[in-house]
């Protein structure tokens, strides 16, 4: 079976050279793999690094639009036009996939036959704050995506480790509809598919299928990326989703709300504290679970105090991803 790996690349100099070796070095055959990668009008060395690894099934695509509100989707749309795989598998440009990644893809795709695939996606982590908490954060929504696909419950994913069918694409028509939405090429394309297919769309959980991200350098980035991911809250068609986002939203406000009436009553600041530890443990069998799967236990010894944090970000980001506009790959959108 022919796979075509689709990858959007804009200013990831650092990175795309490692992510077409570690791709040339895959195990699936050779002669089945087709990497395309289309060039998001770039302004580093991005496009001159990809030329230098292009080979025999390598493909480069420049876009050529303009003048648009989600870059990313007509890119990937463009590389599954020229594709000539019968699945796409989806990465980003700042990842890495292990060596066993396309054979553990394709077999599972091989025997279960899904409309759609939503695989692991880890961050590679230092010591520094930024970079625990975000370690935290990314394993826990990893968990609630793993969860809520395999009870069928509602639609979660990651767009840096993505496969389904090229059929499948132009049967939903692809991302019309969603076109005008700077993002969602994830997982509003997967609610199409879903909302199809219900009983064809499948979690892959498997070590061998996990792609390594760089976390966000900056907090400033952190908050871009998350206000980005908000952004697209309102569009899900699946209401259930929307309302459990609005809930937990609800639930971290109401921390704000029991810091700042404390100052009235400090009995507030009781109730706060009690709720401070009942998240904590109800959340921690389902993030000790998924730190196990991803082996990054370590990060649990910090997972508690950086509970205030964790409820501050999904407040502004919520909110933002609203009401106001975000930075991505240098570009200010909405």
């Amino acid at each position: 079976m022919k796979v075509s790996i689709v990858i959007a690349a804009r200013n990831e100099e650092d990175n795309i050279g490692k992510l077409l070796q570690a791709l040339q070095s895959q195990s699936y055959q050779k002669d089945f793999i087709e990497i395309i990668v289309i060039d998001d009008h770039s302004t580093d060395r991005t496009a001159e690094i990809i030329y230098q690894h292009a080979m025999a099934n390598v493909r480069v695509i420049r876009l050529q639009d303009d003048q648009l509100n989600s870059y990313k989707k007509k890119a990937i749309e463009t590389g599954i036009q020229a594709a000539n795989g019968e699945l796409i598998v989806t990465t980003d440009a700042d990842c890495i996939p292990p060596y066993n990644w396309l054979n553990t893809i394709a077999g599972f795709y091989s025997q279960k036959k899904p409309v759609f695939i939503a695989a692991p996606v880890a961050l590679t982590i230092d010591s520094t704050i930024l970079q625990i908490f975000q370690g935290l954060d990314f394993i826990t929504l990893q968990g609630i995506t793993a969860a809520s696909v395999h009870k069928k419950y509602h639609a979660m994913c990651n767009g840096a480790n993505l496969a389904y069918p090229r059929k499948i694409f132009f049967e939903v028509n692809g991302f019309d509809g969603i076109d005008n939405i700077a993002s969602g090429d994830d997982m509003l394309l997967m609610h199409k598919i879903a909302n199809k297919y219900p009983p064809d769309v499948y979690y892959l959980k498997n070590r061998d299928a996990i792609v390594m991200t760089r976390p966000m350098e900056t907090w400033k980035e952190f908050f871009n990326q998350r206000i980005r991911w908000a952004s697209k809250a309102t569009y899900y068609q699946d209401r259930k989703i929307f309302w459990v986002l609005l809930l937990v939203y609800l639930m971290n406000l109401s921390f704000l709300f029991l810091l700042i009436a404390g100052f009235w009553n400090y009995n507030f600041w009781i109730w706060l504290a009690v709720l401070w530890v009942a998240k904590t443990i109800v959340e921690f069998p389902l993030v000790y679970s998924v730190a196990s799967f991803f082996s990054q236990r370590s990060l649990l010894k910090y997972f508690f105090f950086f509970q205030p944090l964790h409820i501050f970000y999904t407040i502004i980001a919520g909110w933002l991803g609203q009401f106001g506009s975000y930075e991505w790959k240098g570009r200010k959108v909405k």
